[in-house]
């Protein structure tokens, strides 16, 4: 079975952008997008209308790590809030426990943050929670347990400091606490890459 760090990079170098803002998936992108040779350039396929839906909606889904049953039952629910829809489902999507965890460097990668939470290493709001698809709302406080703050992986995250923290989260390092301020604006999101709900939203209407 392939190492995981080795299918992300497969998927960067399928997207051509680094959709896991790692750094060292950047250099995947400096390779040659097309085959070697005198022809290889006009071996590319120029994706149609759908291929572009496609692509959008696979590279959420991978990004937040999700199965596709998983992401169209996000994308279900995103339709049913009044509001735009892609802006819902990225929302819910910002908005999920492993998410967060990861988006405050308690963890290197989402995978590991899933970790943290199913191995119930968290609470939120003073109870264990250990399902990483829970949503926080407005005001929650998440914390690492006690017996659970001077894990390796939480130390070495924080240590690296590879994200930004968000305007919409507060965060106590020392006391490894986050407040789930708000649910975040589209605008507000630190994506590394561009993001296009509305083909996601396309793609889903054919």
């Amino acid at each position: 079975m392939a190492k995981p760090s080795r299918i992300r990079g497969k998927l960067v170098r399928k997207f051509g952008v680094n959709i896991f803002g790692n750094p060292k998936y950047d250099r995947l992108l400096n390779r040659k997008p097309y085959a070697p040779g005198q022809h290889g350039q006009t071996r590319r396929r120029r994706l149609s209308n759908y291929g572009f839906q496609l692509q959008e909606k696979q590279k959420i889904k991978f990004m937040y790590g999700l199965l596709e049953k998983q992401f169209k039952n996000y994308f279900t629910k995103a339709e049913k809030i009044p509001g735009e829809t892609g802006t819902n489902l990225l929302q819910m999507l910002e908005s999920r426990l492993d998410n967060i965890v990861y988006r405050i460097s308690f963890a290197p990668t989402r995978p590991a943050a899933r970790q943290l939470v199913n191995h119930g290493h968290v609470k939120v709001n003073g109870k264990k929670v250990n399902i990483s698809s829970y949503l926080l709302g407005e005001e929650d406080t998440i914390e690492i347990k006690d017996k659970s703050k001077q894990l390796a992986i939480i130390d070495i995250a924080l240590a690296n400091k590879e994200r930004d923290i968000p305007e919409y989260l507060q965060v106590d390092e020392k006391k490894r606490t986050i407040k789930f301020v708000r649910t975040p604006k589209f605008e507000e999101v630190p994506y590394p890459v561009v993001m296009e709900p509305n083909l996601v939203i396309e793609y889903y209407s054919r």
